[in-house]
């Protein structure tokens, strides 16, 4: 009698923490899955052909990625080590290793986010349509971005995201 009425108060505690905390909730959509912030954990190109892998920025890049339930999404990512820059040198150095964007996103089928870009650190980037194949792993984000070419070589870039808590 004495685990029944324990399991009926500890049954009615863990339904009032879901009352209460709603926020806790399971996604119910693709986008809501997306929602939140991650912070980045790697980044590596991987050749197309030889499927090599390097990781360009550093082992430890930094990183977040932003996807709001409006529909905007904003990344910045540096790499390992970047330090302040103190001469006209190292300013230019220092923005050839900042990727920064931002704009509204669509979700199209299951696994790809595009976002419409209206800033971005590369004026060329303004206005174009950044496509991403993702993958959710409970607090794990892979993003997949489409074939470039790099240095003569095909590659495609593999950032992994963990979501803040």
């Amino acid at each position: 009698m004495t685990h029944r009425i324990t399991f009926a108060l500890n049954t009615m505690a863990l339904l009032c923490v879901g009352v209460a905390l709603p926020n806790v909730a399971v996604p119910q959509t693709a986008k809501e899955e997306l929602h939140g912030v991650w912070k980045l954990t790697s980044w590596v190109i991987e050749d197309s052909e030889t499927k090599e892998r390097k990781a360009l920025l550093g082992e430890h890049p930094k990183g977040y990625l932003i996807l709001l339930p409006t529909g905007r999404m904003a990344a910045v990512i540096t790499p390992e080590g970047r330090r302040p820059a103190m001469s006209d040198e190292e300013q230019a150095a220092a923005f050839r290793s900042l990727y920064a964007y931002s704009g509204k996103y669509r979700l199209e089928g299951s696994d790809k986010f595009i976002t419409k870009v209206e800033v971005a650190w590369n004026e060329a980037w303004v206005g174009t349509d950044q496509v991403r194949h993702y993958k959710v792993d409970g607090d794990k984000l892979n993003v997949v971005t489409p074939n470039v070419v790099i240095g003569g070589r095909t590659v495609t870039a593999i950032l992994s995201w963990e979501r803040e808590k």
